[in-house]
């Protein structure tokens, strides 16, 4: 396995729509953020109106033998919510057993910047390994739980004295992973994987969607590892296994084979539509959080932003404030090198025309 190829690709995952150009908390995208892998509470009433699932099933194929270990990492981003506070009067330090006083505003200019509401987020893995002939006998299931924290951040004026606060809270979240094997075949055995949220929410079908992906598992995906045993391609699978990959099921996720070309010890559950060993180009300088655009595209609309722009995409996220630093950075020569490329030069067979 090439770990760096599986986590440049893992991690274009996890970010992808996290924040899209103009990468701006204030632009109308922005403001409808996360619409893959996201698993929201399970719905107390069959009437509520949420439409995210909050399960998923991924089936996939490994050949190997009972011995055969499966290793399964599932990653999300768990949700903080970033409110701004007014702090009046200014004080000097913040109490130490009670809250500032604060009142909550869209926005706030301290010391030359501006702070506004936000959605940030941070990383979290779950993971476990068990071999084929445990799996077989009865799944294998791990919980997991994260907290949730509200954490106050003090704004001070250049004078010193503190003005505002920023306020992040995060709900916290519960949920289980379920790995299990039935075998198909003489050395054939098909995998599920199961991950369910079973974060508790109350009046569920009374909150927006932006307060429900709070509770939510936030660009979930997976990644499987066989150790002494090789995955299937679901997308281009061998012809004696047409009819079981057939019958594997797949619900808005789906396994790919990642790593170098011809590897199969790695599998990527993924939530978005991807071929069998995906890579990220070689002249790309960084993530743009949009796997769909072209780089070139997007780096030059990016420096074509205002000045108050530009200010407020360094205050909005920090994602946003490093690629906007590293585009402006950027060497004359990288943008040639963006331009274009040309790959998979093969023959025409004319006569298969």
């Amino acid at each position: 396995m090439n770990a760096k190829t599986v986590e440049e690709i893992a991690n274009a995952v996890l970010y992808e729509g996290y924040i899209l150009y103009p990468y701006r908390p204030s632009a109308l995208k922005n403001r409808r953020r996360f619409n893959f892998g996201v698993l929201a509470p399970r719905p107390a009433e069959e009437s509520s109106e949420i439409t995210d699932a909050w399960a998923m099933r991924s089936d996939c194929l490994v050949t190997g033998t009972s011995e055969t270990k499966i290793a399964v990492k599932i990653r999300f981003l768990q949700l903080i919510a970033r409110s701004v506070g007014a702090v009046s009067p200014p004080v000097v330090n913040l109490p130490e057993n009670a809250d500032p006083n604060f009142e909550i505003v869209d926005s706030l200019r301290v010391a030359g910047r501006s702070y506004q509401a936000w959605q940030e987020a941070v990383e979290r893995e779950v993971g476990f390994d068990a071999r084929v002939e445990h799996l077989l006998g009865e799944p294998r299931v791990a919980t997991f739980s994260f907290p949730g924290p509200t954490e106050i951040e003090p704004l001070r004026e250049t004078d010193g004295r503190i003005v505002g606060v920023l306020i992040r809270k995060r709900e916290p979240l519960q949920g289980e992973v379920e790995l299990s094997a039935v075998q198909r075949a003489d050395g054939l055995f098909r995998l599920t994987l199961r991950l369910r949220n079973l974060t508790p929410a109350e009046n569920q079908s009374l909150q927006s969607r932006d307060e429900l992906l709070n509770y939510s598992l936030v660009s979930t995906h997976a990644i499987l590892m066989a150790a002494q045993g090789q995955f299937n391609s679901l997308l281009d699978p061998r012809a004696e296994l047409v009819a079981e990959t057939a019958e594997c099921q797949n619900s808005g996720y789906w396994p790919v084979l990642v790593g170098e070309e011809g590897e199969r010890d790695t599998m990527l559950v993924s939530p978005i539509i991807l071929y069998d060993y995906p890579k990220i180009a070689p002249e790309s300088a960084g993530d743009l959080c949009d796997g769909t655009e072209i780089d070139e595209i997007l780096a030059l609309r990016i420096l074509t932003m205002t000045d108050e722009e530009k200010e407020e995409v360094r205050n909005g996220d920090d994602r946003a404030r490093r690629i906007l630093e590293r585009t402006e950075s950027l060497p004359e020569e990288h943008f040639m090198k963006l331009h274009g490329a040309l790959r998979s030069v093969r023959p025409v067979d004319r006569d298969a025309r």
